[in-house]
């Protein structure tokens, strides 16, 4: 009876140090979130969010930033009705990363390069999507699919992670070449302003709004779609 009581305090003890071992990690890991490391620094890394303050941030077309789009647990979140968002710097050629989720059936948006004075900001800006394939119907085409330049380049199938899992955006964007990255793979390549892009902007819808995709400086956006997505670890070099 002696030994069974030491082992299970041992046992106890054990689990309670591993218990604080992932408590503390788990602390860790949070404590990461939204900041740069001395090298990012070094490499010239910037953040757009720092997790709290929505400072760098505006409506589209307005100087106010909508109280749909709230900082929540360290997340740039869209939790109710509001508008698209974008960065009040502007950026021409960049390296931007980030992470982002979204509620299943969910739609969002990033968009680059883009300008004031339209409609709709998807009238001048290209977009890469964010979206739960499996869950909505956009996610049935690849063109429409996340990570894809909405309506232009497809993405291959199989790369997004489900909806409320964290996904991982690499946008790169130098003269006219811009690359989009999902989860560590290189999924969209494109010239933009090349024949081909010329083409199939003229094969899509598109082709109504004479500004798309003509700057080649502007500001980066978040879609506002009408579900809840959640963004962090927004960090953008300009390169030269």
């Amino acid at each position: 009876m002696r030994d069974f009581n030491f082992n299970r305090r041992a046992i106890s003890a054990a689990l309670m140090a591993a218990g604080l071992m992932l408590a503390a990690g788990d602390g860790g890991a949070q404590s990461s979130l939204n900041t740069l490391t001395a090298e990012e620094k070094a490499a010239g890394w910037r953040l757009l969010f720092d997790g709290k303050s929505m400072a760098g941030w505006r409506a589209y077309g307005a100087d106010s930033m909508p109280s749909g789009w709230q900082a929540v647990d360290g997340s740039l979140t869209r939790v109710s009705r509001a508008v698209d968002i974008i960065t009040r710097d502007q950026f021409g050629d960049f390296e931007l990363t980030l992470e982002w989720t979204v509620e299943p059936r969910g739609n969002s948006g990033i968009f680059y390069r883009a300008v004031e004075g339209l409609e709709w900001i998807y009238h001048g800006a290209p977009e890469y999507q964010i979206l739960d394939d499996p869950g909505h119907r956009d996610g049935q085409n690849p063109l429409t699919s996340a990570g894809s330049n909405y309506g232009l380049y497809g993405v291959p199938r199989g790369v997004v992670k489900p909806a409320g899992e964290w996904n991982t955006t690499r946008i790169v964007a130098k003269g006219s070449h811009v690359e989009h990255w999902l989860n560590g793979q290189k999924v969209v390549e494109y010239e933009q302003g090349s024949p081909e892009w010329g083409k199939l902007v003229d094969g899509a819808k598109f082709k109504a709004w004479p500004q798309y995709g003509k700057a080649m400086r502007g500001h980066i956006g978040l879609q506002e779609h009408g579900g809840r997505v959640e963004f962090r670890n927004i960090k953008i070099r300009e390169l030269k």
